[in-house]
């Protein structure tokens, strides 16, 4: 539907810059992310479709789009913040393979990973969050 269309290419648009808007300090990176307005509530069917739109996008995206969390994270945060979910985008670092240090981002929802197979916070100690706190406050 021409709906969906005009969302993907937004999608991808965001998707895209990501390289771009992760370079920028993060206080200015959240600024960026979060919504002008204050989004309404979240619809459930809403949520669903952006998750599944935002994952289709990412992935057919290549190679325009970079793979891996930072696109994935700062997309899906982008774009569910804008359709109501109180989510946050974590960023963290540690060692996964118990040698190299790594750095990672996830989102949580309720203090949770959301949309994460495991737990990132068994591997990598969280360094900054958007919203921050102060942000918040």
């Amino acid at each position: 539907c021409a709906a969906d269309a005009l969302v993907c290419l937004r999608i991808l648009l965001v998707a895209m810059a990501v390289p771009a808007l992760v370079r920028l300090r993060l206080s200015l990176l959240e600024r960026v992310l979060e919504p002008r307005r204050s989004p309404s509530s979240p619809n459930e069917h809403t949520v669903r479709r952006t998750i599944e739109l935002v994952e289709s996008v990412l992935l057919l995206g290549r190679p325009l789009v970079q793979p891996g969390c930072l696109t994935r994270g700062v997309t899906l945060h982008y774009f569910l913040r804008r359709a109501g979910v109180d989510v946050r985008l974590c960023f963290g670092i540690g060692h996964p393979d118990g040698k190299k240090i790594a750095g990672h981002c996830w989102l949580e929802v309720d203090r949770r990973p959301f949309l994460e197979r495991c737990d990132p916070r068994a591997v990598f100690v969280e360094t900054y969050r958007i919203p921050s706190a102060l942000a918040r406050a």
